[in-house]
């Protein structure tokens, strides 16, 4: 008896090697239907996929999405940070230029000057509310600078210096309201000089008014309008502006010219204070003895 059960045993281990060859043979074989216990498990094994791909696939997603937009994020800040530098250096070099400019114009002003003892200065302080009456520069009496010395920038007149104290100066503006600032200019027409007076500002309009000019006297648009010298303060050929228009007064027989400034009054600087000292010729007389004839 347990013979026979052993090669019972055996011989359903080989049917059901057997068996299970030909399903693999009959599976493997190029077939256009599947049986149903294979459709069942080919869905089955589908359905399963599909349950646990999706939400597996979702949440692969939500991390790579909010990796990349902390990758997008700091990267974003880089860039902001760049741009902010970027604009920083634009202004800089702008800021370089226009001062390597005005540098470069007063450098030849002052080689033009000759007759002239010439303070570089830069303006340090200007009060919002005086913005076209006065500046402050950062020269005083420590560098030689006294009262009423002229004022001019690259471009042309600026004003004179008001108030001075050991290290800075305090320049009215030739655009001051003060009745008192009057500047003695002169024009050069066809038939000679045309003389008048600098005498207030039209901040609207941004211009000079020249007062006083003779009624007879032709004036053109463009001309050049100077300092005279004959102010008692102001040396003489400083370059104030430039002729816009001309009118006539409504009430004295004189004319007004506009007058724009050579100068930017607006956005001011360097300057340079000029001096030039007049010499005197002192001319000494010797007393000579006259020889009186005797008589004879």
């Amino acid at each position: 008896m347990p013979q026979f059960f052993s090669n019972k045993r055996l011989i359903i281990l080989l049917a059901s090697m057997i068996v299970l060859v030909a399903l693999i043979g009959f599976s493997m074989k190029e077939r256009e239907n599947i049986t149903w216990p294979e459709q069942f498990l080919h869905d089955a094994v589908g359905w399963t996929q599909t349950v646990f791909y999706k939400p597996a696939h979702f949440v692969a997603g939500f991390f790579e999405t909010v990796i990349e937009m902390k990758d997008i994020y700091e990267q974003n800040k880089v860039l902001k940070l760049q741009l902010n530098d970027y604009d920083l250096l634009a202004s800089r070099v702008k800021d370089l230029k226009r001062e390597n400019e005005t540098l470069r114009k007063s450098l030849d002003k002052k080689e033009a000057l000759t007759d002239y003892k010439v303070w570089q200065a830069t303006v340090v302080g200007r009060s919002p509310d005086r913005w076209y009456q006065t500046v402050k520069i950062n020269k005083g009496h420590q560098s030689g600078i006294k009262p009423d010395m002229a004022v001019i920038s690259a471009d042309g007149l600026i004003g004179k210096v008001d108030k001075v104290s050991p290290f800075h100066s305090s320049i009215e503006l030739i655009s001051s309201h003060d009745p008192s600032n009057r500047i003695s200019a002169v024009v050069q027409g066809e038939k000679g000089p045309v003389f008048g007076l600098i005498q207030g500002y039209d901040q609207k309009q941004k211009v000079l008014l020249m007062k006083m000019i003779p009624i007879d006297q032709e004036l053109k648009k463009g001309q050049t309008v100077t300092t005279s010298g004959l102010g008692g303060i102001f040396p003489k050929g400083l370059e104030i502006g430039k002729v816009v228009k001309v009118e006539p007064d409504k009430v004295e027989p004189t004319q007004t010219a506009y007058i724009e400034p050579a100068a930017d009054l607006y956005d001011i600087h360097h300057l340079m204070v000029v001096d030039r000292s007049m010499q005197e010729v002192n001319v000494e007389y010797e007393d000579k003895p006259v020889e009186e004839e005797e008589a004879s």
